[in-house]
């Protein structure tokens, strides 16, 4: 029996040193994913298919797909036209005979010889009395050897070139031989029992050959437990761990910068923007650092709350950090905090991967030295040359595409600073208690006063959209049009915003307006030209990419138009009607698509009815068309194998009770029971997130 303590564990070297793997097939698989035994364990098969059920010739009906056993009596090779071979091998049973057929496949022809046993599954074709199986998979049967592909529910795996389902399973089945008895449980005994779970050498069986359905589909639940339950402890250990800390740094009450900002805000706070501003003031005045979720709708004022906490630690001597998800975003976050901190003297640096390295060398030689007070960036404030003077203030804008070690990576560039995530829009509960289940919670729930709902609508027809466009700026109002492209692309059909720009620009219904274009292309300084001119009022008409997603407020902007709508996901789209509704007048938000699928209609329809992001969110989360929420799967989870967020989330509360109800009673996992537990979170690399 092994327990998995140490990286250097047997089941976790290379798997070119399994029998039947080598150099050459390591490297294939090592495209799966699959570089060590235990890899290769927790390669879940992605479907089943009953061939347990023997069929003799004689029971066989013309077209179905079944599984046949016979003794080879020949075989014979035939050419009918150039470029094709057919194998056909001649066999019997017990009631008759039956024949196999193969096309170009002439290799076959040497596996085969009379007096051997082979077991076969294909569609069954019946002419003239004679059956033949148009066979896709086929194995010999060996005496005292136990069938791998045939007379058994068979696994079918995700594959890659040079891989078959054959020679996988049999790689599959080497690895289980070798090692699925030799290891050992680690979810505590109690939980096992409580929840009937099979244990782990019985489930690992299971779930690749299983004996019957039901014990498939009892293996596979178990490994979505797992999958749930070591995220859960490790969130747990994460936050007990937050709370032991004492962070170095120390905010004053009530800095000046802080309340001259407040002072000359035009307008007043929400209740809700109140609440969480307090709960955040209550996080910085303890001994531990801060590790808040932010979440509220489009438009509730996220993102002057995340500038108050930047300036507290600014107005303390202490410095800030915003991260963003992609580069665009960042450059708009940069730029809205210039605009709303443009006299306050504050040194605002934006960090990007297209700074020379001279530049860049002087730019990290300010931020060091103190300088630079607030630096805004992606991934890239998390290399390893970014460092600090005196970091306190870390605010991450989300969007689903950070995951907990990379949260933790910038984290660690101060010392224990204090950290508020924002989320883009509002997320479900059991999403957020799998992403953010170390964070405290923080909710933004109503609008700012005054703020009308966007009424929203379906369109396919464009002229009717371009006119009342038109209306709305002879009405001395503003309007964006959103195209998801750049470029033409023989992919999508959806009109490029350069190309729509010189279109429109020329056309009948906006040939006299003011007519800009906004894109990811542009350099930072001629995207800034392009806003400063909506901002002001000297353009009338906005064409973009989706870069005014986030940061972009314009209260005399009242309409949004989405080309191509059934691109975007839920979310996104609500984030883009975010954009408008932001002054007095009546705001408007066309969909335009000309989708044919219902599917997509019905999404599209279900934006044109819910106005609050919380219920969208859990309508997007329900149509199983997630939008963003796809971006759950990938982002920066531990390497789910089994579990899916949007299908299992019925599990999730359950497991995370669970998790936290044994943290309770053992917060070291020293406990006995608990250590196998331990172990493997160490070797899974998830019992020190964040660092320490």
């Amino acid at each position: 029996m092994f327990s998995r303590t140490h990286r250097d564990h047997p089941i976790d070297q290379n798997i070119q040193y399994l029998k039947t793997v080598g150099p050459k097939r390591a490297a294939v698989l090592k495209r799966l994913g699959i570089e060590t035994v235990h890899d290769l364990l927790y390669y879940f098969p992605r479907d089943y298919e009953d061939r347990s059920q023997v069929k003799t010739a004689f029971e066989t009906v013309h077209g179905e797909k079944a599984t046949l056993i016979g003794t080879v009596t020949g075989v014979r090779e035939t050419k009918p036209r150039p470029g094709l071979v057919v194998t056909k091998l001649l066999l019997k049973d017990g009631s008759g005979f039956f024949m196999g057929v193969w096309f170009n496949q002439p290799y076959l022809k040497k596996q085969f010889s009379p007096g051997q046993k082979v077991v076969l599954t294909g569609k069954i074709e019946r002419l003239t009395g004679q059956v033949q199986v148009y066979a896709s998979d086929f194995e010999l049967i060996e005496e005292g050897e136990e069938l791998l592909q045939e007379g058994r529910i068979v696994p079918a795996y995700p594959l890659t070139e040079q891989l078959s389902q054959r020679l996988l399973r049999r790689i599959i089945k080497k690895g289980l031989d070798e090692w699925a008895h030799r290891l050992r449980e680690f979810i505590p005994p109690h939980l096992v029992e409580e929840y009937a779970l099979p244990v782990l050498p019985a489930a690992l069986k299971e779930v690749h050959f299983p004996s019957s359905n039901l014990k498939a589909q009892k293996a596979k639940e178990r490994f979505i437990w797992e999958d749930f339950f070591l995220f859960q402890v490790a969130l747990g250990l994460r936050r007990l761990k937050l709370t032991r800390i004492s962070k170095p740094h120390h905010y004053l009450p009530h800095p000046d910068i802080l309340e001259e900002f407040i002072e000359r805000l035009p307008f007043t706070l929400t209740a809700g923007q109140n609440s969480a501003w307090r709960e955040i003031n209550r996080d910085l005045d303890k001994a531990g650092p801060m590790y808040r979720l932010l979440q509220g709708d489009v438009g509730s004022g996220k993102t002057v709350v995340s500038l108050l906490f930047l300036l507290k630690a600014v107005g303390s001597g202490l410095q800030g950090a915003l991260m963003a998800p992609t580069e665009i975003l960042a450059e708009q976050h940069y730029l809205s905090l210039r605009r709303l901190l443009k006299d306050s003297g504050i040194e605002i640096g934006f960090i990007s991967g297209g700074l020379r390295k001279k530049e860049r060398l002087l730019f990290l030689e300010r931020l060091r030295g103190g300088q630079i007070s607030i630096i805004v960036g992606t991934h890239a404030l998390i290399q390893d040359d970014v460092e600090f003077k005196n970091l306190a203030a870390v605010v991450i804008d989300e969007q689903h595409r950070f995951g907990v070690r990379q949260r933790a990576l910038l984290q660690s560039k101060g010392h224990y600073p204090d950290v508020l995530i924002m989320t883009a829009t509002p997320i479900p509960r059991t999403l957020a208690l799998t992403f953010y289940g170390d964070l405290e919670i923080s909710t933004i729930r109503e609008l700012p006063p005054g703020r009308k709902p966007v009424k929203t609508y379906l369109s396919t027809d464009m002229g009717s959209v371009y006119r009342f466009i038109r209306r709305q700026v002879d009405l001395g109002r503003q309007a964006y049009i959103i195209c998801p492209l750049i470029e033409e692309s023989e992919r999508f059909d959806v009109q490029a915003a350069v190309e729509l720009e010189k279109e429109l620009s020329s056309g009948i219904f906006f040939r006299d307006c003011r007519v800009a274009l906004l894109h990811g292309r542009l350099k930072t300084n001629e995207k800034e030209r392009v806003m400063k001119s909506f901002y002001s009022g000297d353009v009338d008409v906005l064409i973009s990419t989706t870069v005014i997603e986030v940061g972009v407020d314009v209260p005399n902007a009242s309409v949004m138009v989405i080309l191509g709508a059934e691109r975007f996901g839920l979310a996104q789209l609500h984030q883009l009607r975010g954009r408008v509704g932001r002054g007095s007048q009546e705001s408007y938000c066309i969909l335009a698509s000309d989708s044919q699928s219902e599917d997509a209609r019905e999404r599209l329809k279900t934006l044109t009815r819910i106005a609050d992001g919380f219920s969208l969110a859990e309508a997007d989360l329900s149509l199983r068309g997630p939008g963003e929420l796809t971006g759950f799967r990938q982002s920066g989870l531990p390497g789910f194998k089994a579990a899916d967020l949007i299908r299992d989330q019925r599990l999730i509360l359950q497991v995370r009770r669970e998790a936290f109800k044994l943290l309770e009673t053992d917060p070291e996992l020293t406990c006995r029971d608990n250590m196998l537990l331990r172990e493997e979170l160490q070797a899974r690399s998830m019992l020190n997130w964040g660092g320490g």
